[in-house]
């Protein structure tokens, strides 16, 4: 099991957001909503960091042109809760419960491993939740 550590989520989260920032088209947006204050969680660093540019990488895939990519860090009472928006092509509800089994892919290219990762990562290690509100 990967070591969790308690740490301020909001600059791993700021600096996943600026580092894919700085990888996509100048035709895309990405905006992070979170606040200032320190939120702090019990987290893998490295495996949140991967988490949360796959889940990007994902929504700069779905994008044709002038993307907008809203990442936002919701602080509740007795959770966080990270809501990652993009105004892509989207994913058909009936692949809503598919889209995280390994091997799933919706592209011409991939092995369809990203998602089923990101949610193991998040579920079993993190014992946190991921899924797709709508689309």
């Amino acid at each position: 099991m990967p070591k969790l550590e308690k740490l301020n989520i909001v600059p791993i989260l700021n600096s996943s957001v600026n580092y894919m920032g700085k990888r996509i088209s100048s035709k895309t947006s990405i905006e992070l909503k979170a606040t200032n204050k320190k939120v702090l969680v019990l987290i893998n660093k490295d495996l949140f960091e991967w988490v949360i540019e796959n889940i990007i990488k994902n929504s700069i895939d779905a994008i044709n042109q002038n993307g907008q990519i809203s990442v936002d860090l919701i602080d509740k009472k007795d959770y966080v809760l990270i809501d990652i928006v993009d105004n892509g092509k989207g994913v058909k509800k009936t692949f809503f419960k598919q889209i995280f089994q390994p091997g799933f892919t919706s592209k011409k290219r991939g092995w369809g491993l990203g998602l089923s990762l990101v949610k193991r990562i998040i579920q079993d290690y993190h014992k946190g939740e991921v899924k797709i509100i709508k689309s």
